[in-house]
């Protein structure tokens, strides 16, 4: 388990990458194995409940959204046509799937057919392999309400529509290697027909027995049915399935190597690299021919930058813009000035943007954090000043309450006035009709995260001379220390006229704490301060204290079953004492040893979580990994350095799991990190030296490391207890 192996001089990091890793759920969603081009539209992953279910209902043409649908479902079938075989599910082998990021095999044991899929930006190759049998069909579904069309043409072609989403229009365009007979299901039975439209729409390409393997190439728009046909001409035509599953490991091949490790075991290389491709699964660029539908003014709009989409902002703020901001600074900035265009097209900064448009989930506008994290890091290839005018905006008229979209309520006025969100008290009446019925009002948990965001808003203001925003949002960015209760010693909720509600922070607020937290109880948002660390660390009477309750923190126990404890709070998946792993406000929590007396607790605590919930099997991901929020988190802890406050441009250090780590930059230079004497007993740092000189603290900076700057440690088995404590 030594940390300076050697890997083989021939060995890919593609090689180490598991698509399956996670995939099966804690409590709750499993991580797909996603088939893709990094950062493109064209997604794809069998559709099954997760890895242990041994059948798949259906393969989708498109993945429109991360874990929110996906459009034109193909099957294939070998029995004559009948409407059950559209409902029948093909058994599938563990042992004799492929998964790769850029293409999928798998054989239906049943049916005994192959199937093989691969992806193009905005296209993507089936394979079906038959066996020697008289009937071979290929059955088409949808999968989403409202109107969906199917229509066969001339020399093999397929076109079709699906309604995604209520409102949004996807096109197909398609062609067999195959001539068959087409059809379409009809009240139950199967009819000659070259077209059908309505809802539900089935059809089907029946081929002769003679035919072995049918090839269906495709493309997908969500601007017209012409520009699926240009999607095609340009990107599959002529292009067979390996040529574009050539193309598709080229370009996984190429992020993949930005990164090089030496050390580690096998697993935590697996683990590490599987996390860095989850990392390119989103936001995805939509954009075709310099065009694409935008679902925030619900038009097809022109524009010379990509546009991208499928982004939740609430995970993706903490560890996944900051380690793009690192790999590749152009491509987020695209995404930046996308959230731009949302902005001007529809009013408003979105938080959880997606095709349809902003799908208001969670609590928080922490894009704001995102722009400011950017603008430090020397990002400024996005609109700035219209960017900040998107974020005054939702800080100033939109409401803050969590799953909710629009002008802000009475509750919104009394957190301007006031200082904090009211709550109410256990069996109070809601008096505000707006607010979600399933994810209440999240009282304390909207406000720490709103004062985060006002924070940045404010640090923004700052930064761009505008001295009257930087005094209300600075005040705003204190707003936290209105629910700090000294007798709890934790954030707890007041009703609106300022009394306290003595609730049980462990376990009351309904389910995930909703009345007033968030999916964690209090022992969570107790650290939801990474903007003012000082602040928080001076309400808890000192370092000294702050250093006992993050010990406290891991040992607290639930004071009730696993079971109970769990009925209440699935999302807290991947505990350790009150620490929850398995869910995002949690991630920075380890690393604020690293503002106490004793930094080599950080290094202890990451390397123990790693380990434990990090695992390189179907199991190894502890939580919703929200396409790229939790495995950045591996990334960057694997690596050893972390962005405990996003919005800072600075990183803090902690023990890497590889002896040597260099990232290639996008500006031609090269980070480095070398933890000499690095192994699984070796976790501590003993020294620390950055481009040869002594380092004091445990800090470095984000020019340092775009400079090409070399971090270098000396690891040992036991703490060093005076390295860093000039904190």
């Amino acid at each position: 388990m030594a940390c300076n192996a050697t890997n083989s001089a021939e060995q890919s990091n593609l090689d180490y990458v598991d698509p399956t890793i996670g995939s099966v759920g804690r409590l709750l969603e499993p991580t797909r194995p996603t088939v893709q081009v990094p950062n493109q539209m064209v997604r794809f992953t069998p559709q099954r409940k997760d890895f242990l279910d041994d059948q798949i209902s259906s393969f989708p043409l498109n993945v429109v959204s991360h874990r929110l649908g996906q459009v034109f479902s193909v099957k294939p079938a070998v029995q004559p046509l009948s409407a059950e075989l559209w409902r029948t599910k093909m058994t599938w082998d563990h042992d004799l799937e492929v998964n790769r990021p850029w293409r999928y095999s798998t054989y239906l044991i049943d049916q005994e057919v192959t199937v093989d899929f691969t992806a193009g930006k905005k296209t993507g190759i089936l394979r079906f392999r038959f066996p020697e049998v008289p009937h071979k069909s290929i059955l088409l579904d949808v999968y989403n309400p409202g109107a969906a069309r199917w229509e066969f043409q001339e020399g093999n072609v397929l076109t079709g529509m699906e309604t995604w989403q209520g409102d949004v229009k996807v096109y197909l365009y398609g062609m067999f290697s195959a001539a068959g007979e087409h059809g379409v299901l009809e009240n139950g039975q199967p009819v000659s027909r070259a077209a059908v439209s309505g809802e539900g729409v089935k059809a089907y390409v029946t081929f002769p027995a003679s035919v072995q393997e049918v090839v269906l190439k495709y493309a997908i728009s969500y601007v017209s049915p012409e520009q699926a046909r240009k999607n095609f001409e340009a990107e599959v035509r002529d292009r067979s399935f390996d040529e574009l599953a050539e193309e598709g490991r080229k370009a996984w091949e190429k992020v993949m190597s930005q990164i090089q490790v030496e050390g580690g075991t096998e697993a935590q290389r697996r683990s590490f690299y599987t996390s860095l491709y989850r990392c390119y699964e989103r936001m995805v660029d939509v954009t075709e021919d310099g065009q694409y539908y935008s679902g925030y003014n619900k038009k097809v709009n022109r524009d010379e930058r990509p546009f991208y989409v499928d982004d939740w902002s609430w995970d993706s703020y903490l560890a996944h813009h900051p380690l793009r901001m690192i790999l590749d600074p152009a491509a987020e900035e695209d995404m930046l000035q996308s959230y731009v265009r949302m902005y001007e097209q529809s009013g408003w900064v979105p938080t959880f943007p997606v095709l349809f448009g902003d799908h208001a989930c969670m609590n928080g506008f922490h894009s704001s954090i995102v722009f400011l994290d950017a603008y430090r890091k020397g990002l400024r290839n996005f609109d700035v000043q219209k960017a900040y005018e998107g974020m005054y905006r939702n800080a100033t008229a939109a409401t803050m309450l969590p799953w909710r979209n629009g002008d802000k309520t009475p509750l919104d006025d009394h957190y301007y006035e006031h200082g904090y969100f009211p709550a109410l008290h256990p069996g109070e009446k809601e008096t505000e009709s707006k607010v979600h019925h399933f994810e209440k009002r999240q009282a304390v948990a909207v406000t720490l995260g709103n004062s985060y965001d006002d924070w940045a808003l404010g640090q923004f203001a700052k930064d761009l001379g505008k001295n009257e925003d930087t005094a209300l949002f600075a005040a705003r960015g204190r707003n936290y220390r209105h629910l700090w209760n000294e007798e709890k010693q934790l954030f707890m909720p007041k009703d609106k006229q300022g009394n306290w509600i003595m609730i049980d922070p462990k376990f009351d607020g309904g389910m995930g704490g909703r009345d007033y937290y968030d999916e964690n109880n209090g022992y969570t948002y107790m650290w939801q301060v990474q903007q003012d660390i000082p602040g928080l660390m001076a309400l808890m009477g000192g370092k000294k204290a702050f250093e006992e309750k993050l010990d406290q923190l891991f040992r607290e126990g639930l004071d009730r079953s696993k079971y109970e404890f769990w009925s209440k709070f699935p999302d807290a998946t991947g505990l350790v004492g009150q620490f929850s792993m398995g869910n995002e406000p949690s991630f920075h929590i380890p690393y604020l040893y690293n503002f106490t007396a004793s930094p080599w607790k950080t290094q202890k605590r990451t390397r123990f979580l790693l380990e434990t919930w990090f695992a390189d099997n179907i199991f190894g991901i502890p939580g919703d990994e929200d396409g790229g929020g939790m495995t950045a988190f591996v990334v960057f802890t694997s690596m050893g350095f972390y962005p405990v406050t996003p919005g800072l441009p600075v990183y803090t250090i902690t023990s890497p799991v590889f002896s040597k780590v260099s990232i290639r930059l996008p500006n031609g230079k090269t980070f480095r990190i070398t933890a000499n004497n690095c192994s699984s007993v070796n976790k501590y740092i003993q020294q620390a030296k950055f481009n040869g000189k002594t380092l004091n603290t445990p800090w470095f900076t984000h020019d340092q490391l775009t400079a090409g700057g070399h971090l270098e440690l000396e690891m040992g088995p036991m703490p060093n207890k005076a390295l860093f404590t000039n904190t």
